[in-house]
C-alpha cells in the first residue's frame, strides 16, 4: 500500500495531528512524543523507533545536548541536537515512570516493554489520527517531512541545511521530499518582490 505521504504545511492542523496523538490513544503521551522526536531530529520513523534510553538521557535522567546515533538506511554516521525537544523529552520521561514502563528502548510496546514500538505498530496510530482527523496524507513520514518543512520555511528557504538533516544528495530529491509542487512554488513566488 503505497499512499502519499505529505509535510503537514498547515500549523493549525500540525496542532490537531499534535493534540489527537496525545489525547485519543492511551500510550498518548508516547505516541506524541515519537512524533516530536522524529519532527526535530529529522529522522526517519526506523531511526526514531530505534532510539535507545541511554542514547537520549544521561545517569541521571537528564536529556542529553545531543545524541550520536547511524542511520540505519544509510550507515553514516548522525548528531541528534535534542534541544527543542528537551521539555517534552523531560515530560516523557516522567510518564514513563508513573506508568513503570521500563526498557532499554527510548519507546516500548506498553504489551512488551522489551521490544520498541514497531513501524507497522506507528504506521496504524497515524492512519487512525488521519481517520480522526478526515487527513489522507498522513504516515510514518509524516514526522520527518514536516520538520524539514519547518526547518525550509523558517530557515528563510536553506535547502543546503535540510539536504544536511536529511542526509539528502541532491536539491532535487530535498525539494520533491518537502513536497513543493506547483501551488507551493506559486504561494511562494507571490511573497517575492521582482521589481
Amino acid at each position: 500500500m503505497s499512499e502519499l505521504v505529505l509535510p503537514i504545511k498547515d500549523s493549525n492542523i500540525l496542532h490537531e495531528v499534535q493534540d489527537t496523538l496525545l489525547h485519543n490513544f492511551k500510550a498518548g503521551r508516547r505516541n506524541y512524543t515519537i512524533f516530536q522526536v522524529g519532527k526535530a531530529t529529522l529522522l526517519r520513523v526506523s531511526d526514531v523507533m530505534r532510539l535507545q534510553w541511554a542514547d537520549i538521557y544521561d545517569e541521571t535522567g537528564t536529556v542529553r545536548q545531543n545524541a550520536f546515533i547511524h542511520d540505519q538506511k544509510t550507515g553514516k554516521a548522525n548528531t541528534l541536537y535534542l534541544k527543542p525537544v528537551a521539555a517534552d523529552l523531560i515530560t516523557y520521561r516522567d510518564w514513563l515512570s508513573r506508568h513503570n514502563l521500563k526498557s532499554p528502548w527510548l519507546f516500548p510496546s506498553t504489551r512488551h516493554p522489551e521490544r520498541h514500538i514497531t513501524e507497522k505498530q506507528f504506521y496504524k496510530i497515524m492512519a487512525k489520527t488521519g481517520d480522526l482527523l478526515g487527513i489522507s496524507y498522513l504516515g510514518t513520514h509524516t514526522m520527518r517531512k514536516t520538520g524539514a518543512y519547518r526547518v525550509y520555511t523558517q530557515s528563510n528557504y536553506n535547502i543546503g541545511l535540510v539536504m544536511h538533516l536529511l542526509n539528502h544528495p541532491s536539491e532535487a530529491m530535498t525539494l520533491a521530499y518537502l513536497g513543493l509542487d506547483q501551488i507551493s512554488t506559486e504561494n511562494m513566488l507571490d511573497q517575492i518582490d521582482f521589481g
